[in-house]
């Protein structure tokens, strides 16, 4: 399954106005405005509100990888586990990224913030399992296991063995 990637960009126009656009068509933005400080605000809540919404997906393959690693500049081997990155330059300001990607890819992307891990689901039983009597293993020779052995008695004790002295090697 693909990942998936969402920007959300503020445009500043030349009547010193802004607006914010998003790669998802369906999402409403609002009109252009002169306040700067909120539309940046209303962009950084809009990328957050698509992760959260979203969530990772375990089977989703890495968005950074179908893109040529346009994201970070070494180029590595897609592995690791599917995250939800949020990708934001602050010195920028104006673009917010959010994307699937693999683990390894994550690590070289600078500037990120880690929304989800797409952690592979738990198979979970068809049917409840049936316990199964535990077959004890033989032991060769014809000798019993201390296992099939029967329980002392509580109030019988063995017998009390003389301790023996140990030869010294001289």
């Amino acid at each position: 399954m693909p990942g998936r990637t969402w920007t959300v960009r503020l445009t500043g126009h030349p009547d010193h106005t802004v607006s914010v656009t998003c790669s998802t068509a369906a999402c409403r933005m609002p009109p252009r405005t002169k306040d700067a400080a909120s539309m940046r605000r209303f962009a950084a809540e809009h990328a957050k509100a698509h992760g959260r919404l979203a969530g990772a997906r375990p089977n989703a393959a890495c968005s950074c990888g179908s893109a040529q690693c346009a994201l970070h500049e070494a180029r590595v081997h897609c592995t690791g586990p599917s995250l939800l990155v949020l990708v934001h330059n602050p010195a920028v300001g104006q673009v917010w990224t959010l994307a699937e990607v693999c683990q390894t890819c994550a690590q070289n992307i600078p500037h990120i913030t880690i929304l989800a891990t797409g952690k592979p689901a738990l198979p979970t039983p068809a049917a409840p399992a049936v316990e199964q009597p535990v077959r004890r293993a033989a032991v060769p020779g014809g000798f019993s296991s201390p296992e099939a052995a029967p329980d002392p008695s509580p109030g019988r004790r063995r017998p009390h063995r003389a301790h023996r002295q140990r030869r010294s090697g001289s």
